[in-house]
């Protein structure tokens, strides 16, 4: 029997029980172990993975493989023991994420978080606003996500510029930023956290967006230098929407609370619906091409991909 640690007693449930041949155990990510720890195989973190001691996977012999719960996976690849496979759910959030994108660039566009205000406080704010046709909207981060985020904007008479970490058919590569930057009136980042993207977003990547440009981080806080994000808020010269910060969550007093043009939410983009339901059926998919000998999906590579 392969033994496989569940984050929650109710995991095995929402699942549909586990595959044949598998067998459950529950651990939370707390310091003590299950009495499962010298057979373990499988290991299944808590989601989201904020603070669990993860140290405790190099303890566990048999261990071969974590499969996560997330499509971020830079938390965990520091506690990642030789010889172990790390996947990631890739896949689970796409749709809700790719509302949330949507949802905020329409919402900037159309000046909503100004109504909202003029509403509360009482005053018929007519305002002339923007519109998301006739746009360019560039996808930095063309995986699954971004796929599902350029099917929505099928439909809004939209040019997108899809960019990946390399160029294949249809999709530039990262080399090709500084040209299609000038270019984007909203830049929508959708990277993973890895030493080539932490801050790739600094101050000379915003220069290159037109005025007016909307940057959308659906992300990771890191991606983005914070700084010299504020910087452009604070000039008007652009507009951003947040669903993730550096640091997060924000501390009291940041400027960031307060930026002008800025539309912030709280790391929620992929907690629509049924998150949890969403990712364990991935995992359980996961767990049954495990079980078969099977080549395994969304492996993440040493470079954090």
């Amino acid at each position: 029997m392969t033994t496989v640690w569940l984050p929650d007693p109710s995991a095995s449930r929402v699942m549909g029980g586990l595959p044949a041949g598998m067998v459950a155990d529950v651990w939370t990510g707390g310091t003590d172990l299950p009495a499962s720890a010298d057979s373990v195989e499988v290991v299944i973190p808590p989601f989201p993975v904020s603070r669990p001691d993860l140290s405790q996977l190099g303890e566990l012999p048999k261990l071969r493989l974590i499969q996560l719960l997330s499509a971020g996976a830079e938390k965990v690849i520091p506690w990642v023991p030789p010889g172990v496979t790390l996947c990631t759910a890739r896949g689970a959030h796409d749709d809700v994420v790719a509302e949330w994108v949507l949802s905020v660039v329409l919402a900037q566009l159309h000046d909503l978080p100004r109504f909202v205000r003029s509403q509360q406080e009482g005053r018929w704010d007519f305002t002339l606003t923007g519109e998301l046709a006739g746009k360019t909207v560039l996808i930095l981060g063309y995986g699954s996500i971004g796929a599902a985020v350029a099917r929505r904007l099928a439909g809004f008479d939209v040019r997108v510029l899809p960019v990946a970490r390399s160029a294949r058919e249809g999709v530039h590569g990262i080399a090709a930023l500084p040209d299609l930057l000038p270019q984007s009136d909203v830049v929508v980042l959708l990277v993973p956290v890895t030493p080539s993207t932490e801050r790739m977003v600094d101050a000379a990547f915003l220069a290159r967006l037109p005025d007016g440009a909307l940057v959308v981080n659906a992300a990771r806080g890191a991606i983005v230098d914070t700084d010299a994000l504020l910087a452009e808020l604070t000039s008007g010269r652009l507009h951003a929407a947040l669903d993730v910060t550096d640091p997060e969550p924000l501390t009291a007093g940041h400027l960031l609370w307060s930026a002008p043009g800025l539309l912030l939410t709280p790391h929620v983009a992929g907690a629509g619906g049924k998150p949890m339901a969403r990712a364990l059926a991935v995992a359980k998919a996961q767990l049954a091409r495990y079980q078969a000998g099977e080549p395994l999906l969304n492996v993440v590579g040493e470079d954090g991909y």
